[in-house]
């Protein structure tokens, strides 16, 4: 069911490390008062989280990637 990942990045919300106060969205990608952090933020922690699984992709195409994969998000699908 899709309300079971975050509207922002798609981290399973039924995973305790991911859990947060706020319904839809995962406590790395919200702030300690519960907004939604800005989207440069959410880009580059994607940017991040695809360099650890995908070592030889260059920061570019982690970018390219990044922005792709943030699209397809309830939270960015505008952006």
């Amino acid at each position: 069911m899709f309300s079971d990942f975050c509207y922002s990045c798609s981290a399973p919300l039924d995973m305790p490390f991911f859990m947060s106060s706020v319904p839809h969205y995962c406590n790395q990608c919200v702030d300690d008062d519960g907004n939604l952090r800005p989207y440069e933020e959410i880009h580059t922690g994607v940017v991040e989280w695809l360099k650890t699984w995908q070592p030889n992709i260059d920061d570019a195409k982690a970018s390219e990637r990044a922005t792709h994969y943030l699209k397809a998000m309830p939270a960015w699908a505008d952006k």
